[in-house]
C-alpha cells in the first residue's frame, strides 16, 4: 500500500514539474507576484551637445580674411570661478582673432568663449551671466541692442566710450543652446554688427 502511495505521489511531482517547464504554473498557482521596480529618472529636456568642444570654435574661414587668429586653446579647470564649479561647469574652450591697421591705429578684437555644463543647469548659467553682462540700472555707455535670436536663449550688448575715431566699442553677445554656453565679443576702434551677428549664428550653427 505504501508503495502506491509513492508512486501516486512521484506521478503528481512529474505533473507539476512538465507544467512549470511549460509556463502553465500561473495557471495552478495564480500569477506571479510582482514587484516596485525603482523608478527611472526623467531625462532632461536640455539635451548634451555632440560636438566635441573644439569643433564649436569659430574657424579662420568663419571670419574677414583680414582677421587673424591670436590664440585658441582649452581652459583648464582650475581658470574657472567657484560659481561655474558649482554650477556644473565641464569643459571650456576659448579662441581669439585680431585685425590690425597701424597707419590708422586702427584695432579690433574678436574672443569667442565655449564652455559647456550639465542640462538641468544650463538656464541658470544664462540667467547668472545675463545679469553679469548686463548692469542693473541701465546707463548711458551701454545698451541693449536688437538682435536675432541665437540658440535657445540670446542677447546682444554695446558699449561705446564715446564717438571719436579713436574710441573703443564693444559688442557682446551671449547665448545657450543645448547645454553649451558662449559669449562672443567684438571689441576696438572698427566694429560691426553684421560680421558679429554672423559669427554668432555660424558659431551657433555650430553645436550639434
Amino acid at each position: 500500500m505504501e508503495y502506491r502511495y509513492r508512486v501516486f505521489f512521484l506521478l503528481i511531482l512529474v505533473v507539476l514539474v512538465s507544467a512549470g517547464s511549460a509556463g502553465c504554473l500561473s495557471s495552478v498557482f495564480g500569477p506571479a507576484p510582482t514587484y516596485n521596480q525603482p523608478a527611472t529618472a526623467t531625462p532632461s529636456q536640455t539635451p548634451a551637445a555632440n560636438a566635441t568642444i573644439d569643433e564649436m570654435a569659430l574657424q579662420p574661414a568663419d571670419l574677414p580674411s583680414d582677421y587673424i587668429l591670436r590664440d585658441r586653446s582649452l581652459v583648464a579647470y582650475g581658470g574657472i570661478s567657484q560659481l561655474d564649479r558649482d554650477l556644473g561647469w565641464r569643459q571650456g574652450y576659448e579662441v581669439s582673432y585680431y585685425r590690425m591697421d597701424k597707419k590708422h591705429d586702427d584695432m579690433t578684437n574678436v574672443i569667442q568663449q565655449i564652455s559647456t555644463y550639465t542640462p538641468e543647469n544650463i538656464n541658470e548659467v544664462y540667467r547668472i551671466k545675463r545679469d553679469a553682462l548686463v548692469p542693473a540700472g541701465y546707463n548711458t555707455s551701454g545698451y541693449q541692442v536688437p538682435f536675432p535670436v541665437i540658440g535657445d536663449q540670446s542677447l546682444a550688448w554695446k558699449e561705446s566710450t564715446g564717438n571719436s575715431p579713436g574710441d573703443i566699442t564693444a559688442y557682446s553677445v551671449i547665448f545657450v543652446k543645448s547645454n553649451v554656453f558662449e559669449q562672443i565679443s567684438m571689441k576696438g576702434t572698427t566694429t560691426d554688427y553684421e560680421v558679429l551677428k554672423t559669427l554668432a549664428q555660424a558659431a551657433a550653427g555650430r553645436i550639434h
